[in-house]
Order: structure tokens, then C-alpha cells, then sequence
């Protein structure tokens, strides 16, 4: 039997938005909260849910519910989903999954300790190009990687850190966590394990606006044997003008590029092409800039399958552990240069 999940969401900001109207496609939204009980009220209202103010009052209250889905500022998302999770709630949290190594941890301890499933959002596994091109990899298509490049050229301007967490290294961790985790996870996905770093990182737009960087080169070598580099910065000027992975490998090459890694901008392989890929979603569209790919129509999919039918899980917990981790080296080793 189908069972109709119900799913509360912690923290109301923009994220959030995009998280209802799945859960409304997916589910029954039946409860959220923020300590701004204006935003709280304004999506409760709008989904008919009711309205908390603090996340203990909920879990304490609300026990029909199924799901808990974080949406709060990264350094909020381990304390959140341990206490969903110890409470005896699936957890759904956004990305990052955590801003250190050891809450992520704590968290999948949580899930295993309350026999409870902790889904990681990674939706950019989603877009069209990326699936493709991990599927033709798993076949033996490219064979072995040689090197890859990974390219995030954003905008991020003064009025979009204006009176909000992020940008502080408190609840927002750093432009990876929060600007390109998802871009991180992407070459975890599809090519590997990284086992050393070489990092520099500057802030040069945004002195007195953010309290980490703006700017980032990186060097890496995978376990496999690969090697590659990350070049990333919110200084795009103006606009959003690029997210891109190029991989070189022993049967070809091939470049998912666009602003979002949602087109495939180049292929050469051995005996093999890409053809007819579908049009992927649009990316998540907050007025003033846009974010990644929105995928999280998919992400609820799986999770409704994940726990009505016992589907696999589109992105493990321990996958969201091994994002963070790899942010981590890097800017570990920034701040040894």
C-alpha cells in the first residue's frame, strides 16, 4: 500500500519555497518553522501547515509526521537533523550536508542508531548531460581518466549577502560549501575518491562583505591515479557564466558545460556519442541570481520510493559525508599557503 508521506520543513527562507511545491507533489506538508515567524506563517499559510517557531516544539508535538526536510543555514543543518533524527523522523537535508566532517558523522551515527534514512540533496546528478555521461563511464565508454577540470564562474554581489547568514563563516562555511558543494560532489560521483589537494584562495570583491573566500585554484590527485584542478569564483562580472566539467580520458573527451553543467558543449570518444539527450529543468531562479539545477522534483521522487517501495537512495549520507570531507582538504590546505 502507497502510503501519503507527511513532511514538515525547518526554516522558511528561499529554499524552502522550492521544497514546498515538491512536497505538495509528493506528499502533505504539515508543519514549518523559523525563529522569523513572519516567513514561517507566510508558507504555512500558503500549504496550509501549521506554524512552529522553534524546531523543539515541532519534533515534541508533531508526531504523524514522516519527514523532516532541513532547509535552515548550513551550520544549523547537523544540530536540526540529529534532533529529527533522535526525535524518530526521516531527515531530508539540503546541501551542504554539514560545514565539518565530524557533524556529518554525527549525523549518519544518528540516522543508524534510530534505524531512520538521512537523504542528502545532490540534485545536480539529475541534470541530463551528467547522467549520461556517468552511465557511459560505468559501461567502459571513455575508460580510464586521465585528468578533469572542473570550472564554477558565478556572481555573487554585495546585495546578496546583505542582512543574511550567509556569507558568515559561522552558518554559511565558505563560497564550496554553499555556492558549489554540488559541483564538489559531481567529481566525487563520477570520477573518484580524492586523495591529496593543493589549494590557494583569496577574497578580492568582497572584503568587509563575507568572512571567507571569494576566489579559489586547487590542485588535486584522485586514488585512482587522475589528476585535475578546480577553479572557481562568485566574481563572475554582473552574471552566472559558467559551471563546467571537462574529462580527458584513455577513449575520449568530453565537456558538460553551460552555466549549471546542464549542456553537453563537447564530445570526441572512440566508437561512441552522446545523442538526443532531454532538456533538463531550469535552474532555481531567486529574482536576483540563480542557483544550481532544480532537481528536486527528482530528489522527492526517489525519497517517496526510497520509503514506500524500499528504491535505492539517489544520494547516500555518506556520499553528503564525502563532499564535505573533500571541501575540507581544500581549504585546509588554503590555509597553509
Amino acid at each position: 500500500m502507497t502510503k501519503n508521506i507527511r513532511f514538515a520543513i525547518v526554516g522558511c527562507g528561499r529554499i524552502a519555497q522550492r521544497h514546498a511545491e515538491h512536497i505538495k507533489n509528493n506528499g502533505l506538508l504539515t508543519a514549518v518553522v523559523d525563529i522569523d515567524k513572519t516567513k514561517a506563517e507566510a508558507l504555512g499559510s500558503r500549504y496550509g501547515a501549521k506554524v512552529y517557531a522553534d524546531i523543539d516544539t515541532l519534533l515534541a508535538e508533531e508526531k504523524d509526521i514522516d519527514v523532516i526536510s532541513i532547509c535552515s543555514p548550513n551550520g544549523l543543518h547537523a544540530e536540526h537533523s540529529i534532533k529529527s533524527l533522535n526525535a524518530g523522523f526521516h531527515v531530508l537535508c539540503e546541501k551542504p550536508m554539514a560545514i565539518s566532517v565530524h557533524d556529518c558523522g554525527e549525523m549518519i551515527k544518528a540516522a543508524e542508531k534510530n534505524n531512520k534514512r538521512l537523504f542528502a540533496i545532490k540534485q545536480n546528478r539529475f541534470n541530463p548531460p551528467v547522467t549520461a555521461v556517468k552511465d557511459a563511464m560505468e559501461k567502459g565508454a571513455l575508460g580510464k581518466i586521465y585528468s578533469v577540470q572542473l570550472s564554477c564562474f558565478w556572481n555573487r554581489n554585495e546585495d546578496y549577502y546583505r542582512n543574511s547568514w550567509k556569507g558568515t563563516q559561522k552558518l554559511d562555511g565558505g563560497t564550496l560549501y554553499t555556492q558549489f558543494s554540488h559541483f564538489i560532489d559531481l567529481l566525487y560521483w563520477i570520477v573518484g575518491d580524492i586523495k591529496k589537494v593543493h589549494a590557494i584562495t583569496r577574497n578580492f570583491a568582497h572584503k568587509d562583505i563575507i568572512e571567507f573566500e571569494d576566489t579559489g585554484v586547487v590542485v588535486m590527485e584522485f586514488y585512482s591515479g587522475a589528476i585535475g584542478t578546480i577553479n572557481y569564483t562568485v566574481n563572475s562580472y554582473k552574471k552566472n557564466m559558467e559551471g563546467s566539467l571537462t574529462i580527458f580520458a584513455e577513449k575520449g573527451t568530453v565537456k558538460i558545460g553551460g552555466q549549471y553543467l546542464n549542456e553537453l558543449e563537447y564530445q570526441q570518444i572512440e566508437g561512441f556519442e552522446f545523442k538526443d539527450l532531454p532538456e533538463g529543468n531550469k535552474a532555481n531562479n531567486y529574482g536576483a541570481y540563480q542557483g544550481s539545477m532544480s532537481n528536486h522534483d527528482k530528489v522527492y521522487e526517489n525519497l517517496v520510493q526510497v520509503l514506500n517501495n524500499g528504491a535505492s537512495i539517489s544520494t547516500n549520507a555518506f556520499e553528503g559525508l564525502k563532499t564535505v570531507e573533500i571541501i575540507n582538504k581544500i581549504y585546509t590546505s588554503a590555509e597553509n599557503n
